[in-house]
């Protein structure tokens, strides 16, 4: 079962868009002139304010995850990226960079053809990114290429200037993956993007409070999408295996 909704975004929509995408660049770009707040208060200001609100950014382009070229768009909006980067405009620079990792978090799912395969992908993320982070890729370019980290990824820029937070590219292009994946077969979308918004927020919550340099959010964002489908899948599951039972199986069942 899917469904197809329009893919272009309503005027209300687009202009929810423009605001948060000005707001998160206006943030970026201002945050390092204001007063530090403490660690207490910047954990507090990226899990419940930035970071909720750069998701906020996938979750108002889902319309798009259903029109066609996303491809050569992302691509538009990685080189626009590329540029702004070399101009020094770091808060345009962040908001073009997530939306060219948004929308191909929407084309890469266009490569999923059935729902098992995405839950299957969700099911092996926190093992391969939880290796990665720990003696991985991840881990050997944050520790020895931290500059190249930082360009590639988002960042949630503290007031006073005192560092930023970052979420990885990867990261970012699962969460529109899995969003998009509950749209299309007819999932709770809702509770996907609350889910998985949460427990990033946790797990940010958790690198604090075990004072680590870092832990992997992409766990995370796949236990999140599994987590609040988790009844939907199981009955499709259970419905899929009776429709490929032989059918003298399916007769000698009792009925339910």
């Amino acid at each position: 079962m899917s469904r197809r909704p329009r893919d272009t975004l309503t005027p209300r929509r687009a202009a929810a868009l423009g605001v948060l995408l000005v707001g998160l660049a206006v943030w970026d770009e201002t945050a390092a002139s204001l007063d530090p707040v403490g660690e207490d208060w910047d954990v507090a200001l990226v899990g419940v304010v930035l970071l909720p609100a750069t998701f906020a950014v996938v979750w108002l382009l889902l319309p798009l995850a259903y029109a066609r070229g996303l491809l050569p768009v992302a691509a538009v909006f990685a080189a626009a990226a590329v540029v702004l980067d070399v101009t020094g405009l770091d808060g345009a620079f962040n908001v073009v960079k997530l939306l060219a990792l948004t929308l191909f978090g929407f084309w890469f799912l266009g490569l999923f053809y059935e729902l098992w395969w995405v839950v299957l992908v969700a099911a092996v993320i926190p093992v391969v990114d939880s290796l990665s982070v720990w003696r991985g890729p991840t881990k050997v370019v944050v520790e020895q290429q931290p500059g190249l980290f930082e360009r590639i990824a988002i960042a949630f820029q503290l007031p006073g200037g005192d560092g930023s937070a970052h979420l990885g590219p990867p990261d970012v292009v699962f969460f529109a993956l899995f969003l998009a994946a509950a749209d299309r077969f007819a999932l709770r979308v809702g509770w996907t993007w609350i889910t998985m918004t949460a427990l990033v927020s946790a797990t940010l919550l958790a690198t604090v409070l075990f004072d680590v340099d870092g832990l992997p959010a992409l766990p995370a964002v796949a236990l999140g999408f599994l987590l609040a489908n988790a009844d939907l899948l199981w009955r499709r599951w259970r419905r899929r295996e009776a429709l490929d039972a032989p059918r003298g199986e399916q007769e000698s069942r009792p009925p339910a």
